[in-house]
């Protein structure tokens, strides 16, 4: 893995507040489109619902901020598992941001597989092109989770989809009680910056074997385009 940027908080809302703050300097130095790629979970829903608030509501671009997902769980999007219903009860809600700039995966009316493919057109006609160029990164921001295995998005241990290099976007069946939809890792790692957010003392030993670069965890693997972040409170160890 990518050797990466260390900000260690004392505690979740601290870092929070970290992220929104690094979030927000970037967007506003950004002069064009400024494209963030979301993650589920209880450490990023800590951070939307602080963006949702003066003062990162009233400063941050929205108007040219597009937004996608890393991974989703194959549910309808009002379902309590939806990653896209939990960014919408804690920020979409709440902020001045087009609809049209919100990629949600679709997960209504197809199969999985039919599913990972209209959000792979998705990403495709936002990026103008079929194939990555290194030189020109699909996000400016992607934020990554941490799971107690050691995935990040749905890439798990000992699936298919980590040898997938050609499609966008796959199906992940049977690593979970639900199908997953998530995105790749030549997608993940198309990125000018990729930050982990990693909180709680139960994170601790899995941090320790990322930050030694455990090739048998699936978010070890990542080596982004661009710069590498880890934003860690200090109950989740690991470097400071």
């Amino acid at each position: 893995m990518t050797t990466p940027n260390v900000h260690v908080s004392p505690d979740p809302a601290t870092l929070a507040i970290a992220v929104a703050d690094w979030l927000l300097r970037l967007a506003l130095d950004k002069a064009g489109p400024f494209s963030l790629c979301l993650s589920g979970g209880s450490t990023p829903k800590a951070l939307y619902r602080l963006l949702a608030q003066p003062p990162y509501r009233d400063r941050f671009p929205w108007y040219r901020t597009d937004l996608f997902w890393g991974d989703e769980r194959f549910v309808p999007p009002d379902d309590e598992r939806s990653n896209y219903r939990m960014v919408r009860e804690a920020l979409l809600d709440h902020v001045p941001i087009p609809p049209s700039n919100i990629h949600a995966v679709p997960t209504q009316g197809s199969d999985p597989h039919a599913a990972a493919a209209a959000y792979q057109r998705d990403l495709r006609g936002f990026y103008g092109a079929d194939r990555l160029d290194p030189e020109r990164p699909l996000f400016d921001v992607n934020l990554l989770g941490l799971g107690p295995d050691g995935h990040t998005a749905s890439l798990f241990p000992d699936t298919e989809v980590l040898e997938d290099r050609t499609d966008w976007v796959a199906a992940v069946i049977g690593a979970k009680a639900e199908a997953r939809i998530t995105l790749t890792y030549p997608v993940l790692e198309s990125s000018r910056q990729a930050a982990f957010l990693v909180a709680g003392a139960e994170k601790a030993a899995i941090l320790d074997r990322l930050m030694l670069g455990d090739q048998s965890l699936p978010a070890a693997r990542l080596q982004p385009t661009g710069a590498l972040w880890l934003f860690r409170d200090a109950a989740a160890g690991g470097p400071a």
